[in-house]
């Protein structure tokens, strides 16, 4: 995960925004960033959005993501912003955005399930 760089950009109470800074390593044949880095950033991007809304970190796991990939992404960082949708006691749930750098459409979206282990 250190590998892809991410840096948070914005945090907030149920939400968190991640910048994928561009790397040629993360592409794929044909120039886009990899799915395989979007849904790793996504996944990242969660788990940090979940620790904001419960208050602190704790342990957790992926349940369920699903992503779908809607125009590719070359040459740009990529904005990579969770949203908790519902917190519960041992489930959690969050949409995910993944915007080109100055780009108005997003290129992917994730929806994601996590159980709270703790």
């Amino acid at each position: 995960m250190l590998d892809l760089g991410l840096r948070v950009e914005e945090l907030g109470p149920r939400h968190a925004t991640l910048r994928l800074p561009w790397s040629g390593r993360l592409a794929r044949e044909g120039g886009g960033m990899s799915g395989q880095a979007l849904m790793a950033a996504a996944d990242t991007a969660t788990v940090i959005a979940i620790s904001s809304a419960k208050g602190g970190f704790g342990p957790m796991t992926t349940v369920q993501q699903s992503t779908s990939f809607q125009r590719p992404i070359a040459g740009s960082d990529v904005l990579v912003a969770a949203r908790v949708t519902k917190l519960g006691r041992t489930l959690a749930f969050t949409e995910v955005t993944m915007t080109a750098d100055g780009a108005g459409e997003p290129a992917a979206h994730a929806t994601t399930v996590y159980a709270i282990l703790g």
